[in-house]
């Protein structure tokens, strides 16, 4: 039977794609034709996205909402382009569009050379991530990410800014590599399985009633773990995150940290630990410690940093670290939390990043001790920039707050995860410090020698509205999901509580020293 939503869900991937094709021969267009193009690229998977979540049906737990399947010509190898939304997915592909128009919106009154090619390559961006949460078969939901992360490389060595080629090259090797054992990783699910399509509900079906072992559940679980480990920049594989992000062009930096980079964390709680839940328990211990890794020691790093925009990447790299706690929580509750802080998380490090370049145009540099009293002159801007900073440390009121919170009453819920809860707060204070601190260098006390120079010139103002227009969008979807977080929840939970195994159906977790170990005999395949 036809389903017009299943229609609506495909246009949201092919109207930026086309969108982009135009574009990238485009080069003739004005400013005018050129962003009324690049608005219906942007547009269309915004009001797609709400207006899916409007007609979307929350009773069809354990199902797709708006399928189709169509055939690619690789049908003999179980792979089909079969797209839908479930409640795990649809609060992603939300995102996706809304960050998605946001960094349109701004990147379309940029000063980027060749603007005509700049928002191609950002609309195949969005086209791929759209993809990426809309698919259902695995092989596409790889396909899909890869085609949004090739023009990311293009564009950090092409517009990016200092140190730009190094960093394209670094982030190319790193998420190559995460890549190649993500890949690796689902393939060996398809194979070990003995399913006969790439479909994840038919791999779910299928493994419900044929498990594999528990060797081969941790041997495949290890790959998916550090494959898209690599992707979210989990320590201690996060090196190439802050520098790609610095040296990023704004929109690039925005849609991959605030989209993108989710695409690891997606695949665990999607793929890996419902398919895989005893590989997750033997995994347990080296997921929890990595993930205080990101919290503890990458946020000390986060306070060391003396450059806005490393800061900010670094920012980004530790919060990751709240979102796998979150999975290694191993229930629905902190899965769900990691959904939240995932959505959260995706839109404040985004207007972060887009005010940080509006920094730096009225200032002319990201040294945190070369600005100072920009408030006088730009109180909106600075308005914004203390939301998303307040947003970022988990204030409530904002959707980072009900992440965290979630994900902090999930680990002291059992006695195995309880011993976390402490070495994880920490991360709210050190997150506070770095905040604050960057808050009082930009837009508070006397501006330094360097900056005052500026202070009387046209360029030291407040946001106009090709900035402010964007900010708000972001700002306001926070704030909605910080007032009702159950717009997200509801529907991830209803999901997340038909596919998270019961922690008493698995091995039994014994803890020593107050780190847990998995013990328990082998199922066969």
């Amino acid at each position: 039977m036809f389903d017009p939503n299943a229609t609506v869900l495909l246009a949201a991937i092919l109207v930026p794609l086309f969108a982009g094709v135009v574009l990238a021969f485009g080069s003739g267009y004005t400013g005018g034709m050129r962003r009324g193009v690049a608005l219906g690229g942007f547009g269309y998977p915004l009001v797609a996205a709400f207006f899916l979540a409007f007609r979307f049906d929350p009773a069809q737990v354990g199902a797709y909402n708006f399928e189709s399947k169509l055939a690619t010509g690789l049908d003999s190898f179980g792979i089909y382009l079969h797209l839908g939304l479930n409640g795990i997915s649809l609060p992603l592909f939300l995102l996706a569009g809304v960050v998605g128009f946001a960094a349109g919106l701004y990147a379309m009154f940029s000063n980027a050379e060749r603007p005509h090619l700049y928002l191609a390559l950002m609309l195949f961006m969005q086209s791929g991530l759209m993809g990426t949460f809309a698919s259902v078969d695995i092989f596409f939901f790889y396909f899909f990410h890869e085609f949004a992360l090739i023009p990311t490389f293009i564009m950090i060595a092409v517009w990016g800014g200092t140190g730009r080629r190094t960093a394209a090259m670094e982030m190319t090797i790193y998420l190559t590599l995460g890549a190649m054992l993500s890949l690796l990783g689902l393939v060996s699910l398809y194979v070990t399985s003995g399913a006969e399509s790439f479909s994840l509900p038919e791999l779910r079906d299928y493994l419900a009633t044929h498990p594999l072992s528990e060797t081969l559940q941790a041997n495949i679980f290890g790959l998916l773990l550090f494959g898209f480990g690599i992707l979210v920049s989990l320590f201690p594989f996060h090196s190439w995150a802050p520098k790609g992000y610095a040296s990023a062009p704004t929109g690039t930096a925005m849609l991959h940290a605030g989209v993108l980079k989710k695409f690891g964390l997606y695949g665990l709680l999607q793929i890996g630990v419902p398919l895989l839940p005893v590989g997750m328990a033997h995994w347990f211990p080296w997921l929890a410690w990595l993930a205080l890794g990101n919290i503890i020691i990458i946020g000390l790093v986060t306070i060391a940093q003396r450059d806005l925009k490393l800061m900010l990447g670094y920012s980004s790299v530790m919060h990751m670290g709240y979102a796998f706690l979150g999975i290694a929580a191993f229930s629905v509750v902190g899965a769900g939390g990691a959904l939240l802080m995932m959505v959260a998380h995706g839109l404040s490090v985004a207007l972060l990043f887009m005010l940080s370049t509006c920094i730096y145009h009225r200032s002319l540099t990201f040294d945190l001790g070369a600005m100072g009293g920009l408030a006088v002159k730009a109180p909106v801007l600075c308005a914004f920039f203390v939301a998303a900073s307040m947003a970022s440390i988990g204030l409530p009121g904002f959707g980072n707050f009900w992440g965290e919170f979630t994900i902090f009453m999930a680990l002291a819920e059992t006695e195995f995860t309880r011993w976390l809860v402490l070495p994880a707060a920490l991360g709210i204070i050190i997150s506070a410090i770095y905040g604050l601190r960057a808050v009082a260098n930009i837009f508070f006390g006397k501006p330094k020698a360097e900056f005052a120079a500026r202070w009387d010139s046209d360029e030291v103002k407040d946001l106009q509205g090709f900035e402010k227009t964007p900010a708000m969008i972001l700002l306001a979807a926070l704030v909605v999901i910080g007032i009702f977080p159950r717009l997200v929840s509801d529907r991830a939970d209803a999901e997340l509580g038909g596919l998270y195994p019961i922690k008493e159906s698995l091995p039994q977790f014994e803890t020593t020293a107050g780190t847990p170990a998995v013990s328990g005999k082998e199922q066969t395949h």
